[in-house]
């Protein structure tokens, strides 16, 4: 076919849809929710992903979680449950500082919930026990006041730093908290810090918690001890650097399995993670979501090209008459196929592009009401155009190659 034939025929193709306006949007439909829906999850995960994994890494890639439990049992999963018997110790944590020659400090945590009170205000929130180094360790340091220092923790004083969270719901903006007497179980506790904004932290808002002395926190709040010593939940670990985190995790591990006595093939009862493995967990996971939701966009284009391929075959037989006419004066079969694959590839490509354009307004939209990174897959967008074309092309065969196949005379016989 030549170029000229092309053009003509791409004409007819565009006129023939523009005259039946209604249902060429009709049947663009699908196409466009499919794509919008592809290219709106897309985004959103990968922006809710890179909004998690900065979040995480504000705290240092440098950083090592050992939890109490060993993550499977006989090879299957262990949930660690809320309340459960905690196999470490605040003795474990000061071991590692001391043995672990590539751990640079340790922070031990033992947390549990706690209400506020301040004059006829009170909030619930999470209490966290720890020690002088957890602002080093976490990276999350005091905005105004101070840390409580080693005298404090031997003593077990009952001195508190607020979160800003927990500040603002309990004091607000006008009342300094510095100095100020709060009571927590019982108990009258000076404010002494702030700390800085930080936001959410392995999905918790760490914003919203209040810390303390652990050596307060086991004796006055919780009364956690073991026979070993204090019991803790879970020891935040900083390696000397990024090189040093495989040697830290090792040195870690092997430590806790002697002072605990395990022994092959006993399994461990502790877990050690680092912050890289929590994000490369959190990447699977999301992965997984944008996958589904993606496969979802996927069935809608199915439907879409269904359904383009319907009204293609529907419109077969209205223009009966119309293709019995183009082939008595000489129309090819070469030329009637052209011209409805054009018009099934004109119909997924314009849906096509609309798609685009409501997915990236949806993405924009969703960034904003999440308050996640706008984020944008150039792949995504490259293969949901490549996909408009593929779907018109496949679904526009058949309708198109029985159009093609008609017999001239029997097309102008019929009504």
């Amino acid at each position: 076919m030549s170029s000229l034939a092309l053009v003509e025929t791409l004409g007819m193709a565009v006129s023939t849809l523009w005259g039946n306006k209604l249902r060429t949007s009709l049947t663009m439909l699908g196409v466009v929710i499919g794509i919008a829906a592809v290219i709106a999850i897309t985004a959103v995960g990968q922006g809710a992903q890179e909004s998690v994994e900065g979040q995480l890494r504000s705290l240092g890639t440098d950083v090592i979680f050992v939890l109490a439990g060993s993550p499977t049992s006989n090879g299957n999963p262990v949930a660690q449950a809320a309340g459960t018997a905690t196999t470490l110790t605040w003795e474990d944590a000061k071991a590692m500082g001391e043995q672990a020659p590539a751990v640079e400090a340790v922070a031990p945590v033992l947390n549990a919930p706690g209400q506020l009170v301040w004059g006829n205000k009170n909030i619930n929130t999470v209490v966290v026990g720890t020690t002088m180094d957890y602002p080093i360790v976490r990276d999350f340091h005091t905005e105004r006041g101070r840390f409580f220092n080693q005298q404090e923790l031997d003593s077990s004083e009952r001195v508190i730093l607020l979160g800003q969270t927990a500040k603002q719901k309990l004091f607000g903006s006008d009342v300094d908290p510095i100095g100020q007497t709060l009571r927590l179980r019982g108990e009258k506790f000076v404010v002494i810090g702030i700390m800085e904004t930080k936001g959410a932290s392995q999905l918790v808002n760490v914003d919203d918690q209040v810390y303390i002395p652990l050596s307060t926190m086991a004796s006055r709040i919780v009364g956690n001890n073991s026979l070993n010593g204090v019991s803790v939940r879970a020891i935040s670990v900083k390696a000397k650097g990024q090189a040093q985190m495989e040697a830290a995790q090792f040195q870690l591990s092997n430590l806790l399995r002697l002072r605990h006595g395990i022994y092959p093939p006993q399994e461990d009862d502790f877990t050690v993670q680092s912050q890289n493995d929590l994000i490369s967990a959190l990447g699977g996971i999301v992965q997984i979501f944008v996958v589904l939701v993606a496969a979802i966009g996927a069935i809608s284009l199915l439907v879409g090209g269904i359904g383009i391929m319907n009204i293609m075959l529907v419109s077969v037989t209205e223009r009966t008459r119309e293709i019995g006419v183009r082939k008595a004066i000489g129309a090819t079969k070469l030329a009637i196929l052209t011209q409805f694959l054009i018009e099934a590839v004109l119909v997924s490509l314009t849906g096509g592009f609309f798609g685009i354009f409501l997915g990236i307004a949806g993405a924009f939209a969703a960034s904003k009401l999440m308050s996640i990174p706008f984020v944008l897959s150039p792949a995504a967008i490259g293969i949901s155009f490549l996909v408009a074309v593929a779907v018109g092309l496949f679904f526009g065969v058949i309708p198109a190659n029985r159009a093609a196949q008609l017999d001239p005379i029997a097309a102008l016989r019929s009504d």
